[in-house]
């Protein structure tokens, strides 16, 4: 049986569409232009993609001594809904609980703190639209 050869399969992805290198990922460019507009607003991001084994946050930044949580939803098109739509319940609860976690790993418990979540739609050539909703959810960590 023979193979293809490596030019042919080298930006393939096992199960999933062909990508190409030189792109940046949309969610990874959606981030660094929210961190942009962010620091424009004002905010001073102090940790990107915080992970944990429960989850990740996008952005932690802080605005006039609050702490604020980002998440950011990027699309191309709104042909899957808009991005504010992709925050759903169960996400705001994942989020809930990772951020209680960075609270207790840095000692900052008693900090004030929100959850604020941009939305970043492309649409062909046309600068992006960049949309922010400050203290979008509430704390949410039950099942």
């Amino acid at each position: 049986m023979s193979h293809p050869s490596p030019e042919l399969w080298s930006g393939a992805r096992l199960f999933g569409r062909i990508k190409e290198p030189e792109k940046i990922p949309l969610g990874r460019q959606g981030e660094a232009l929210a961190c942009q507009y962010l620091s424009r607003q004002g905010y001073r991001v102090i940790v990107r993609n915080y992970r944990t084994k429960l989850g990740e946050i996008d952005i932690i930044a802080e605005e006039q001594g609050t702490l604020v949580f980002v998440e950011v939803k990027t699309r191309r098109g709104h042909q899957c809904g808009h991005p504010f739509e992709a925050v759903t319940p169960a996400k705001c609860r994942q989020i809930s609980k990772v951020a209680l976690e960075y609270l207790a790993e840095t000692g900052r418990e008693g900090q004030s703190a929100r959850f604020d979540v941009v939305a970043i739609s492309f649409s062909g050539e046309a600068a992006p639209v960049i949309e922010l909703v400050k203290n979008a959810f509430d704390l949410s960590y039950g099942a």
